[in-house]
């Protein structure tokens, strides 16, 4: 076969066709996959975010499945000032455009402070730097309370008169006082019993009432009064 036969083959009208059709399903093919992609990823399509802040989780909940979106606790805050269950922050932002169904994640007021563990500061740091730390945590410091000790070294923390350790949580709420050194003897330290210091309420008001209970009232005897002297004389 000569190669004008194999061209005049490969020209006829059945080659010809087929390859027409092949073309026109890979144009119908580019145009669904064109406009398919558009519908799923509803191209065009926005919703605007709300400002969720200061609402209650209910409230924005129904706000949002009005507008076709969902909502979703991502993390919990603590802010004292307002109740608990309000929001406090929320992702993506307000004014931000999502899609419909689209996820709202938000940051809701705890009912409570959260409490924290206490590191480990007694008699290993500096007045420094367990105030640094602590702050740091969120506490608040009172001014610390001297005791007989090296300069400026940590002795103890007391949290509302009570004497707390390492790995004791508590809130942050709870105002601290560090127990420092004033630079005093070695005579001196070795007295101190720092365990003694920063007893609680309960056990000074056990004390007074014991103390109570051993006093015995003392009453002072009656006094009686001498029979009055006979001054009458007898006459013989």
């Amino acid at each position: 076969m000569s190669v004008k036969e194999i061209f005049k083959k490969l020209s006829g009208f059945y080659v010809l066709g087929n390859l027409l059709a092949m073309l026109l399903v890979i144009i119908l093919l580019c145009v669904g996959v064109w406009f398919g992609l558009d519908i799923y990823t509803r191209h065009g399509e926005g919703i605007e975010v709300p400002n969720l802040e200061d609402m209650t989780f209910d409230q924005a909940k129904v706000l949002l499945e009005e507008r076709n979106l969902q909502i979703q606790v991502s993390d919990s805050g603590y802010n004292k000032r307002l109740p608990a269950d309000i929001i406090l922050a929320q992702t993506p932002g307000t004014g931000t455009t999502v899609k419909s169904g689209h996820v709202i994640y938000v940051t809701v007021n705890s009912p409570s402070s959260p409490t924290v563990i206490i590191p480990d500061l007694i008699d290993n740091s500096s007045l420094r730097e367990a105030q640094a730390k602590l702050a740091a945590m969120g506490f608040n410091m009172l001014p610390p309370q001297r005791v007989p000790g090296e300069k400026d070294w940590v002795y103890g923390i007391l949290c509302r008169g009570r004497r707390v350790g390492t790995g004791d949580r508590i809130s942050t709420d709870s105002p601290l006082t560090l127990l420092v050194g004033t630079g005093g003897y070695e005579d001196d330290i070795d007295a101190v019993d720092y365990d003694d210091i920063g007893a609680t309420e309960d056990e000074e008001a056990s004390s007074a009432t014991t103390a109570v209970e051993e006093f015995e009232e003392v009453t002072a005897p009656e006094r009686t009064e001498a029979p009055a002297a006979d001054n009458s004389e007898t006459s013989e």
